[in-house]
């Protein structure tokens, strides 16, 4: 089974938060630097994110309805559920970041990656993931105002001017450059008779660096927010039979997202690989959007909220990758995908998006 490297990575950022953990000025800068990091990281999403594309796939509505469904209505009402596992299972501020796990949108990437693997319908996860990430920047901190209230770190009018100013602001920025930096390339290739070579965008001729400048920032923000953690002394909260029930419940959670995308969508009628696309973007939810959403909606309680997002994530890339295989080699995988195999899982990956 893959172990994703930057879960390696974040891992290791908490250990640094545990053993160094920034204290008075040093927290204050480090503060105001995942404050910036987080603004530029939705930025950067904003630039990368086609909302065209996204919009484009609305023509297959009843798929991308299924998704949004599986999304922001069916995991939070199993995070509701969960609620009664408190305090037997766990504490808490676990089951607040377990709730919040919950309401992030799903991946992008890693959807497109298993689905392109298992032979699904590789641009319907595409949109599906674009579509989701587009409504999550707006529906998520909404839903976390509702269901999380003041349990989520104190969900206030300063709370919601936080998530205009860092999240909002900041992704409409992105895709106000997006569209003046592909009007200029297209203008460009344009004014050479479409001759030469191809020039994209700034974010596409530098989307290896942005990338490392991108989960750089997250590794901020986690340390961030676990060295608030260390300091306030919440992992007092936590043990090993805390966690192992964490894991359970997640991994009941994810089974559960797993059959009901599978079989309810084959009940509506989808063609198998239309039921691919639903599976991997409908049981799935993104770290990358995930991250920086808790620390400004969390502050301080953010350290043990995104807990529960990290362990999920890794958990969906490993259950999702042994899926995509199978699929794979199904009797109806001979059948030719629908779309094309443009988006490969290679060149997708199997990021924290």
């Amino acid at each position: 089974m893959p172990i994703d490297p930057y879960i390696v990575l974040l891992i290791g950022t908490v250990g640094l938060a545990a053993l160094l953990p920034a204290h008075g000025t040093g927290a204050d800068v480090a503060s105001g630097a995942s404050t910036a990091a987080i603004a530029f990281l939705f930025f950067l999403y904003g630039a990368r994110l086609s909302t065209r594309e996204a919009l484009d796939g609305l023509r297959h509505w009843r798929l991308h309805g299924t998704v949004l469904a599986c999304t922001f209505v069916v995991f939070p009402v199993l995070g509701l559920a969960a609620r009664g596992l408190v305090p037997a299972l766990l504490t808490q501020p676990l089951y607040q970041g377990l709730l919040f796990l919950t309401l992030v949108p799903s991946t992008i990437q890693s959807s497109i990656a298993f689905t392109s693997i298992a032979r699904g319908n590789v641009p319907a996860a595409i949109c599906a993931g674009s579509f989701s990430s587009l409504v999550g920047i707006v529906v998520t901190p909404l839903l976390a105002a509702a269901l999380l209230g003041n349990g989520g770190g104190g969900f206030s009018a300063d709370s919601l001017v936080k998530i205009v100013l860092q999240l909002l602001v900041p992704f409409v920025a992105g895709q106000v450059l997006r569209r003046c930096d592909v009007g200029r390339g297209r203008a460009k290739r344009v004014g050479r008779d479409g001759g030469g070579r191809r020039e994209g965008g700034f974010v596409a001729r530098h989307r290896k660096l942005l990338g490392l400048v991108d989960r750089g920032a997250i590794l901020l923000v986690v340390y961030t927010a676990f060295s608030e953690g260390m300091t306030q002394g919440i992992w007092h909260q936590v043990g090993a039979v805390r966690l192992a029930a964490l894991l359970a419940v997640e991994g009941v959670i994810l089974a559960v997202m797993l059959l009901l995308t599978w079989y309810g969508a084959r009940a509506l009628g989808f063609g198998r690989a239309d039921r691919i696309a639903i599976q991997f973007a409908g049981s799935k939810k993104s770290l990358a959007a995930g991250l920086p959403m808790a620390s400004v909606l969390f502050g301080a309680h953010a350290s043990l909220a995104v807990l529960p997002l990290m362990l999920f994530h890794q958990m969906q890339l490993m259950v999702c990758a042994v899926i995509a295989k199978r699929r794979a080699h199904d009797p109806e995988a001979a059948e030719p995908p629908a779309g094309p195999a443009a988006a490969s899982p290679t060149a997708a990956g199997t990021g924290s998006r």
